[in-house]
């Protein structure tokens, strides 16, 4: 009975080695690998969110710039106005800065010139969300005149933006034949301002018989009716 007892009890322990080894276990003075349960800890979790995978369409550093109104593929539309209709009024394009920059240039992209035109006293500027105005470019009538592509028109003098809401404006004086002069724009019109009232809309404009870029606005007085007349809102960006 002694060697019968005996003899199961080897079996028995023989048995359960051969699971353990099966299982990937082995004893603790072993150096084999081991088997590890899953658990939530060690399953694959779902992919990150805002990880930067995948794509997320153009941005402004693919093309050497800063900041934009928009994808330059998308500003198709041509904006064509009267002299008499945008002249001596400034055009207001709100753009919101995430990060904090230095700002040397505005580009405009200008679609067509009036090579007869009559151009003084045409301005880029930068307005702060309080209107003030933060830097400007010298006159851009002859920029104006020549070259009808994106370009990059230099401030005064560079400066400091801090991550915020500006107003890049435009100035525009002199004669030139409607539908000419024209500037890329995205073609939004009346739909940009969606959401928005005074002051903060995306497009608009402010007083008239300006010859120069005033210290200040009140953005309060942001008015749309020049451009529901088909004033579209020009494309810009920034380096």
């Amino acid at each position: 009975m002694r060697i019968r007892t005996t003899t199961a009890a080897t079996g028995l322990v023989a048995a359960l080695s051969a699971l353990l080894v099966l299982a990937g276990c082995t004893t603790s003075g072993g150096g084999g690998p081991k088997a590890v349960p899953p658990t939530a800890s060690t399953s694959p979790g779902p992919a990150p969110q805002g990880g930067g995978s995948g794509f997320e369409g153009p941005r402004p550093q693919d093309q050497n710039l800063l900041a934009w109104t928009g994808d330059p593929n998308d500003a198709g539309h041509v904006t064509a106005q009267s002299a008499a209709g945008v002249g001596g009024r400034i055009t207001l394009v709100r753009i919101v800065l995430r990060e904090q920059i230095t700002w040397s240039n505005i580009w405009l992209g200008l679609a067509g010139i009036d090579p007869n035109a009559q151009l003084a006293n045409c301005y880029l500027g930068v307005y702060d969300a309080n209107g003030a105005r933060v830097a400007a470019t010298p006159d851009i009538s002859p920029q104006l005149m020549t070259d009808p592509i994106a370009k990059p028109l230099a401030l005064d003098k560079p400066f400091t933006a801090a991550p915020g809401t500006y107003f890049i404006a435009l100035l525009l004086n002199g004669n030139w034949a409607t539908n000419a002069l024209t500037l890329k724009s995205t073609g939004a019109g009346i739909s940009v301002n969606a959401g928005l009232t005074p002051p903060l809309l995306r497009y608009s404009t402010v007083l008239t018989g300006q010859t120069s870029l005033p210290a200040t606005l009140n953005l309060a007085e942001q008015s749309t009716s020049t451009i529901n007349t088909g004033w579209a809102s020009q494309w810009y960006a920034i380096s």
